[in-house]
């Protein structure tokens, strides 16, 4: 699909996935990698690779693991799965930019930066994302606006109550071309918790795109049984 800055002696941009995978997820309390825990039946990721494939207008889905992590070999994806999980998750998606480049991806195509452990998305969220960035200068990510009373802590108590008029809780996916988010993360560095905080490090202002609440990053112990009551509500 072209987008708005497609010209006649230009290529159309193209849309990846990107979904780091190489997380140890040591709040979740799990045995092993928590996107390697079943729910509703499948590992977790499974349900995250299985809305990406959906979209057709997604080229390609690059899974970036930690080296030696075997759940790939022994589990077929049509996703191009990458060794090149770094130390920080900012490592894992910059490694994983590069990746994408050696497959063919240019500087100015798009990527869609996901988080594995958000397997409740769908293919309609991820739709109005492309809808709404691709035609956009610098991109942007799904968010949902905070709905409920946020405090400050100080020692275990409340130090202030913070203004939640124009807060936005940050989703993924996360889209921006791929150039702009490579030289976004270079300048950054590796300890930035998400793609657009590495944007906006440039100076550059992402779109925020209504996500949805069911959109959460499985996290604790709790999640997973949230997560897999809303999978098996959808098969129904």
């Amino acid at each position: 699909m072209a987008t708005s800055d497609s010209k006649p002696d230009h290529p159309p941009s193209r849309f990846y996935a990107l979904v780091p995978c190489a997380g140890t997820g040591t709040r979740a309390g799990t045995p092993g990698p928590k996107q390697y825990e079943r729910i509703a039946g499948q590992p977790m990721v499974w349900h995250t690779l299985a809305a990406f494939a959906a979209v057709k207008r997604i080229a390609r889905t690059v899974v970036v693991v930690a080296p030696g992590d075997g759940f790939f070999e022994r589990n077929a994806t049509s996703a191009l799965v990458v060794p090149c999980g770094g130390a920080t998750r900012a490592a894992s998606v910059a490694n994983g930019l590069y990746e994408l480049t050696r497959a063919g991806a240019t500087e100015q195509d798009w990527v869609l930066v996901h988080d594995a452990a958000r397997c409740l998305i769908t293919p309609a969220l991820i739709d109005s994302l492309i809808d709404a960035c691709a035609g956009d200068e610098v991109g942007g990510l799904l968010a949902q606006r905070l709905p409920d009373t946020l405090k400050r802590e100080e020692g275990g108590r409340v130090a202030a109550t913070i203004d939640r008029e124009d807060k936005w809780l940050a989703q993924t996916p996360q889209m921006f071309r791929i150039g702009l988010l490579m030289h976004a993360l270079e300048k950054a560095g590796g300890q930035v918790t998400d793609e657009a905080t590495a944007v906006e490090s440039l100076g550059q202002r992402p779109m925020l795109v209504q996500g949805g609440t069911q959109n959460f990053k499985v996290t604790y112990p709790d999640d997973f049984a949230l997560a897999e009551a809303v999978l098996k509500g959808r098969a129904r």
